[in-house]
């Protein structure tokens, strides 16, 4: 078996769609289709549903999720293996994102390669979502790891949506909310409100959902919006990546009616990628992979 099929296959799952799971592989839509057939002819069985909303597995295909993805981890290993062996643990690569997904899922990408190949550099730069990808565009930064904005990608730009996040409240444990299951959007808009400065998916959101909240404090960065609730600024309006909480004596509530914020990773679509770069490129979609695997 080819495993860029079964990479193919994931992709088309965690999309639910060819044409997105063939940007996510950087190949063709009817390259991606044709393989996947393929794929359905050398096991015997129909693993996709197609319909104009999109595609979904099959229960046969459910039920290969999980050793499809094993193969694809066991080639992984034996490339990053060789990577290291031959050297390509060298060099610098840029990475940018926002706070959180600096804190959650760069940083520990970052820690794991300067510990075991010391040749390695980073520069990491944090940001709203829209200065980080014109960053990216700019070619200022080899990739970038950002809560998805509510518009198309620019120009020049490719997104792949790597980990979805639900959108809660923090309040301190003394907070008449504190005692809720989950809050909405008209129970929010009763209290001020601590948030992610103008320019982030998070203060876009408030804006669209409550335009006349009062925004107490707009931070640089959640756990700035932590503190700040914990100081009794307000309650906290952040997306949630890891259930560990940076501040204690805190209580987070999912807001009821909201959309999950979706994380992107982001690079040119032009681009020739060093190989280092995809090294990091790879280990973030592995180390998102285990922040949603810790949340279900």
């Amino acid at each position: 078996m080819r495993v860029e099929r079964a990479r193919y296959f994931l992709a088309a799952v965690s999309t639910g769609s060819l044409r997105a799971a063939a940007v996510a592989c950087g190949v063709s839509q009817p390259t991606i289709g044709q393989q996947l057939t393929l794929l359905e002819e050398e096991l015997d069985a129909v693993l996709l549903t197609r319909s104009r909303q999109g595609v979904r597995a099959t229960p046969a295909g459910e039920a290969l999720v999980g050793p499809l993805s094993r193969l694809v981890a066991a080639e992984d290993a034996v490339r990053e293996a060789a990577l290291a062996s031959n050297g390509t643990y060298q060099g610098r690569v840029a990475i940018g994102g926002g706070s959180v997904t600096v804190e959650t899922i760069v940083a520990p990408v970052v820690g794991r390669l300067l510990t075991d190949h010391p040749g390695l550099r980073f520069s990491v730069r944090e940001g709203s979502s829209v200065d980080i990808e014109r960053a990216v565009t700019a070619g200022d930064l080899d990739l970038a790891v950002v809560t998805t904005p509510n518009r198309p990608a620019p120009g020049g730009l490719t997104r792949r949506r790597i980990l979805t996040a639900p959108l809660g409240v923090h309040t301190r444990a003394d907070h008449p909310l504190a005692v809720r299951r989950e809050v909405t959007w008209e129970e929010l808009g009763q209290w001020p409100i601590v948030t992610m400065r103008p320019g982030t998916v998070l203060h876009q959101r408030l804006r669209e959902r409550l335009p006349d909240a009062e925004a107490t404090v707009e931070a640089m960065s959640a756990r700035t919006v932590q503190t700040m609730v914990s100081q009794g600024a307000g309650v906290g309006l952040l997306a949630r990546f890891d259930a560990r909480e940076s501040v204690t004596g805190l209580v987070w509530l999912p807001l009821a009616d909201a959309d999950p914020v979706e994380v992107s990773l982001v690079q040119r679509a032009d681009s020739q990628p060093s190989r280092s770069s995809v090294v990091v490129r790879r280990l973030i979609g592995a180390r998102a992979d285990e922040l949603a695997d810790h949340s279900r």
